[in-house]
Formats: structure tokens, C-alpha cells, sequence
């Protein structure tokens, strides 16, 4: 038996995995997000350990017999988020989130202090990394910084309170701006940059590598015959992938998550940051991956839905009925910067809109034009992603999301390729964390444990739509520089 936890931004997930790669149970808490002053987004570590406990103690008393058997323990989770403790390994603040926008200033500092970063890294400066988010603490909690003995990233703060171990494995180390991404070590340079060196970082690792052993008191708490290993893990989708099978070079998937992900996996380092994409190593050793990202694609759908009311299962069916209201590409125009935006344009402080407005625009038309608009922030992805030599044919759908044929049609049409839902594509991070703990178990051959599931369905691009949306494309891109100046 292995152990996948995830640890997202809104929920701490647990998933039981046999050794037929079949699930026996989950068990998932949720989490709060604190947002202090505007573009602040924080959490408490302890509340990401309780919410683990909690889960864990649930699959304990749900599946004894199988945590009784829990051989390995992989981690997956959110990105870039900065953890700080002291000499003792006492946490000194709340941690700050993937999606704060703080320290935006500071980026623009990183990238003048240290010229060679995006030659490094592979990535520009963005407020969401975890490097930029230290100069803001220096900067503006400086007693916190003076502190400061040891950076962890959520997975990696989890894993010392499950085995007292500082490690951290190569995807989500990439995320910091930190790492030297080609050569899979932390560059000294980069955290020269931030005030920073080696000895402030955890121990780099592979994903599917030994990364500790839990301590016995945990086992005990669970009835495990043993404490078990963990694995490296992942950041939370490079585990995505490694749970999608998505491990061999031009393999792809679109996450329809809080956050947009188009992400390809590649057997090279292949960086273009100045389009903002990002380049990160992947969760096996050899292999990298690029992604193009927007801040709010399920999130997008979520706000609309909140503001008139409804859920977004109403929203989607009202859709439904209304499709031929307004021909496509012709209605209302949504923007999705909620939070800002990563690919193309790193700009935290653009935000989103509606625009092209009339008197015959009502719920259905502006539903159609959220979902239009991160289709279109996806096409932004992908664009980046192709003018950095990669090319992608077809991907799999994952996420929230992906429960919407109809937001697959639109996506399909919009990237002008085919795009498949998948048999079981709600695991997430927490299916591959398992895939990576059985792999550092037994040292299997990745292929022969990262299978791709079942396609149930392929969306095709329609001939009509596509030409109708390269002209509503064009307008989606046309009203970004006047957003940006205000």
C-alpha cells in the first residue's frame, strides 16, 4: 500500500493506493486562505498539519487494514510558497501563498540585481516564486528576516514535521527562483541575489528518490507495522502529471483548476522567460517540463458564480439552453485577471473585466464570455509555449473543469486541438504522490508504474468556431495594454 497526501490551497487531500495502482479510500479537509491586505494571500503551516492529521486519522479509522500496510508516503502540493523558521526550526510567520502579489516591486529588483536569473532559473521574476517574497520580508519585516535560518516550501515543511529531514525534491525547487534548473542544483548566485545561501536550503533530492523515514510515533498514531519512507514528491503538478502518465517528452494535459495550467513535458531544459513560461524540472530525474499558466481559470467561474448568485452547475446549464443568443466570438468579452497574470504578460497588478457590453448582453452571454476568457488566457499558453520551440498536438483535460463539456468545446476550438476528458481525472496531485512513494519503495521503471487512464471522450476542434474565435482572440488581445495602464 502507498500514501499520496496533497496539499492544496483550499484542502489537504489523502489518497490510499494498492499495489494495482487501485484507490481504496480518500479523505480530504478543507483550508482557509488569510488575505490580510490586498494581494495578500497567507496560511498557517500548523493548519496544513492539522488538516493532514485529520485526514490521515480518517482513512486510519476508515481503512486500517490498509494504512496498517502503508509501505511509502509520497507528498504533492501547492508551489512557491515561502515557509520561515528559525535556528530551532520554529516557524516565524504565516507562509506566504503562490498567489500573493506583494512583493511585485521586489521582482523588478531581483531581476536588476542579478542579470543572469533568467538564464539560471529559466523563469523571470514573479511575484507568486518564493525568492522575490524574501526581499519583501527583508525589506519590510526585517526582524523576521534577521531570523531567518532555513526557507521550506509547504511539501517540504510537512515532510520535517514527518521525519525532522529538510528535503526538498527538483520540480518544486524550481519554483523558487533559486535552482539552477539545468543543472538541478541551487545556484549560489541566485540566493546570493536574496540575501541568502546554501545553508538556508533543504536538501535537493529526486522526486521518485528516499526523502526520509516517517518517525515512529506517526506510525504508531495510524497502526502501520512500520514507519514508513517518503518519497520526494512533487510540486502539485508535476505530480499531476506523473498521476496522468504524462512522463514522456510531448505528452501534455490543460488543469482547469483555481489556477489554468497548460503543461508539456519535455527531455531538455527549454526555457522562454521572457514570454513568462515557465521552465521547471520535472518529478523523474531526466526529464523537465514547461507550463503556461493563468491565475484564475476555475477561479474565473467561481467569482461569476458568486457574484449573481448562482452555483456553477446552474450557471453551465443555463448556458446550455441560451447558445444561440449571440453568435460566437461576437458577445461580451471577459479578461480572467482576478489576480493578475502569469503567461505572457507577469503583470500581478493587471486586473480583470468585462467588455463589449450591450443591451442584449445578459447571464448566459457573460457566463459564455468567462469561459471564452480563460480559454483565451489558455491560447496565450500555448502561443508562448510554441514560440519556445515546443509543439503540442493534443492534450488531456483535468480539474474542475473538465466536468464542463462545454468549456472543453470551447478550449478544443480556441487551441485548435483535440482535447480528451479522461476516465479518472479528479486525483490530482495526490495519485501521482503515491505513483512517486511506490516508485522510491521499490525502484520500478517509471513507464511500467505511470500509465496514462482511459480517455472517455475527445473534444475536436470545430472549423467554424475556431475561425469565429481567432476574431474574438484578437480582440481579447487587443484590450490588454489599456488594462495594464490603469
Amino acid at each position: 500500500m502507498y500514501l499520496g497526501i496533497d496539499f492544496g490551497t483550499s484542502s489537504v487531500k489523502a489518497l490510499l493506493v494498492d499495489g494495482e495502482q487501485h484507490i481504496v479510500g480518500s479523505a480530504s479537509v478543507s483550508l482557509e486562505v488569510q488575505r490580510p491586505a490586498p494581494g495578500h494571500s497567507e496560511q498557517e503551516p500548523d493548519a496544513w498539519w492539522q488538516a493532514m492529521l485529520s485526514a490521515v486519522d480518517r482513512l486510519a479509522a476508515d481503512h486500517p487494514a490498509g494504512l496498517a500496510a502503508v509501505r511509502a508516503i509520497g507528498l504533492s502540493g501547492q508551489m512557491h510558497g515561502a515557509v520561515l523558521l528559525d535556528a530551532a526550526g520554529t516557524v516565524l510567520r504565516p507562509a506566504i501563498l503562490w498567489n500573493d502579489t506583494r512583493s511585485t516591486a521586489e521582482c523588478v529588483e531581483l531581476e536588476a540585481s542579478f542579470p543572469e536569473l533568467r538564464a539560471v532559473t529559466g523563469n523571470p521574476a514573479m511575484p507568486g516564486f518564493t525568492a522575490p517574497k524574501l526581499l519583501w520580508v527583508a525589506k519590510h519585516e526585517p526582524e523576521i528576516f534577521a531570523r531567518t535560518a532555513t526557507v521550506l516550501l509547504p511539501k517540504a515543511w510537512i515532510r520535517y514535521r514527518l521525519t525532522g529531514e529538510m528535503i526538498e525534491e527538483m520540480s518544486d525547487a524550481a519554483g523558487t527562483l533559486w535552482l539552477d534548473v539545468g543543472k538541478r542544483d541551487w545556484s549560489d548566485a541566485a540566493l546570493a541575489a536574496t540575501g541568502l545561501t546554501r545553508a538556508s536550503m533543504p536538501r535537493l533530492v529526486e522526486g521518485s528518490a528516499p526523502a526520509g523515514r516517517m518517525h515512529a510515533d506517526l506510525a504508531t498514531r495510524w497502526g502501520m507495522r512500520q514507519p514508513p519512507i517518503l518519497a520526494g514528491g512533487a510540486g502539485d503538478n508535476a505530480a499531476g502529471a506523473v498521476g496522468l502518465g504524462a512522463i514522456e517528452p510531448g505528452s501534455a494535459f490543460v488543469s482547469l483548476g483555481t489556477s489554468g495550467v497548460l503543461f508539456v513535458t519535455t527531455d531538455r531544459f527549454l526555457p522562454n522567460p521572457d514570454a513568462a513560461v515557465h521552465a521547471f524540472c520535472h518529478a523523474l530525474p531526466g526529464l523537465w517540463h514547461q507550463m503556461g499558466v493563468t491565475l484564475s481559470a476555475a477561479a474565473s467561474l467561481a467569482w461569476w458564480a458568486s457574484v449573481t448568485g448562482r452555483d456553477e452547475a446552474t450557471l453551465l446549464a443555463e448556458l446550455e439552453h441560451e447558445t444561440a443568443r449571440a453568435p460566437i466570438g461576437e458577445g461580451p468579452i471577459f479578461l480572467p485577471y482576478l489576480s493578475g497574470e502569469r503567461t505572457p504578460h507577469n503583470d500581478g497588478a493587471v486586473r480583470g473585466s468585462f467588455a463589449r457590453l450591450s443591451q442584449d448582453s445578459d447571464r448566459a452571454s457573460m457566463t459564455r464570455a468567462v469561459l471564452e476568457g480563460v480559454a483565451y488566457s489558455m491560447r496565450d499558453c500555448l502561443d508562448a509555449l510554441i514560440a519556445s520551440g515546443t509543439q503540442v498536438t493534443e492534450a488531456d483535460v483535468i480539474g474542475g473543469g473538465s466536468r464542463s463539456g462545454a468549456w472543453i468545446a470551447i478550449l478544443a476550438s480556441v487551441l485548435e486541438m483535440p482535447l480528451h476528458r479522461l476516465e479518472s481525472g479528479e486525483h490530482g496531485g495526490a495519485f501521482g504522490a503515491a505513483r512517486l512513494a511506490r516508485l522510491a519503495d521499490t525502484g520500478e521503471d517509471p513507464a511500467l508504474v505511470c500509465t496514462p487512464p482511459r480517455r472517455v471522450e475527445t473534444f475536436l476542434p470545430d472549423p467554424a468556431a475556431t475561425k469565429a474565435y481567432a476574431a474574438g482572440l484578437a480582440r481579447y488581445r487587443a484590450l490588454y495594454p489599456a488594462l495594464a495602464r490603469l
